[in-house]
């Protein structure tokens, strides 16, 4: 049986902007007793995203905010250890939106999928099989539509998104360049990922740098930034280009709107398409991606890095670590067995 204590993050205060360690705080909470259909899951990775950035604002965007005092909304695996539910006997891996905390209680419904590959460690269900993973999978083939000769560019491109859609463009056939910050990420892009060519979006002639890297021009921009990554990308699309917007990770805030260059001269000109990408639209098909790249992952054909932070307490600061650039791989918590 487990401990009936619960250590959780909570925020305690809403950021403006990134989120740092001083906007959560440790609590401790018993854990109830579980009512029929309930289960109880000892969480043991937990994952940092992004996205957490977005779900921490006042505004809402795709999800409503976290509120102040709720457990921090993330995704965790981990093993049921409790059980009410027929669907979730104990010993069941499960990968959901549990959030920062030792333990969740679940009815099935903040589950994403129960976790089937035992052949493979359980933290690559919040990675390269997770909501990364299949996020780099479907937008790259649903929106980006490569085909072989093309130039596809990803920015963030050893990033655990960017790094598998690089990955997934090579094997289309098409010639592939990263952009990352520094040299030793651009490196990876080229020893690790497989990446033909990196540009560091650091230089400081950056839409020279990519000219020299596309000189054929750009045919699938999978965009992780926004920013001035993309505002030195899209003058050098190609007609019919695609563009997937992924992310936005170079936006500090929404409040004041950001200004810069607009973009409907670039895509009316050359007759491109520029579509936004939201992983929810495709859950119905979570398995045939999971499927596709747990076969990579075995064969050795997909590459991945992961960044195991150890304990719960490593958990504020992380989602700093990310907009900082100081993760090198998926970022992940370990909680050590209780």
């Amino acid at each position: 049986m487990p401990a009936r204590s619960n250590r959780q993050i909570v925020l305690s205060s809403r950021p403006l902007g990134i989120p740092r360690a001083e906007h959560f705080s440790l609590r401790t909470a018993p854990l109830p007793a579980l009512e029929p259909g309930r289960f109880l899951v000892r969480n043991r990775f937990l994952s940092v995203d992004p996205a957490m950035r977005g779900w921490v604002n006042a505004a809402a965007n795709y999800a409503n905010p976290v509120e102040l005092g709720e457990v921090m909304r993330a995704f965790a695996a981990g093993t049921v250890v409790e059980s009410r539910h027929p669907d979730y006997p104990v010993g069941t891996d499960v990968m959901g939106m549990l959030g920062w905390q030792e333990f969740a209680v679940s009815d099935g419904s903040e589950i994403r999928r129960r976790v089937k590959e035992s052949d493979l460690p359980l933290s690559l269900s919040l990675g390269v099989l997770g909501l990364n993973g299949v996020t780099a999978y479907f937008a790259l083939r649903e929106l980006g539509e490569p085909r072989r000769g093309d130039t596809v560019v990803v920015s963030t491109a050893a990033g655990a998104v960017g790094s598998i859609a690089g990955q997934l463009a090579r094997k289309q056939g098409c010639r592939v360049v990263g952009i990352a910050g520094g040299e030793q990420k651009c490196a990876i892009c080229v020893s690790e990922f497989g990446y033909d060519a990196a540009v560091d979006y650091r230089a400081a002639d950056l839409p020279a740098a990519l000219r020299q890297a596309c000189p054929d021009g750009i045919d699938v921009y999978f965009d992780n930034t926004a920013g001035r990554i993309s505002d030195a990308v899209l003058p050098q699309i190609n007609r019919h280009a695609r563009i997937v917007v992924c992310g936005t990770a170079s936006v500090a805030s929404w409040d004041p709107w950001p200004e810069g260059p607009r973009v409907e001269r670039h895509l009316l000109n050359k007759a491109a398409r520029m579509a936004g990408f939201l992983v929810w639209d495709y859950e119905h098909r979570y398995e045939e991606a999971v499927s596709h790249l747990a076969a990579l992952v075995r064969s050795g054909g997909l590459r991945y890095r992961e960044e195991i932070v150890e304990g719960l307490d490593a958990a504020p600061g992380s989602i700093a670590d990310l907009y900082e650039g100081r993760n090198l791989g998926k970022r992940l918590i370990r909680l050590a067995p209780l």
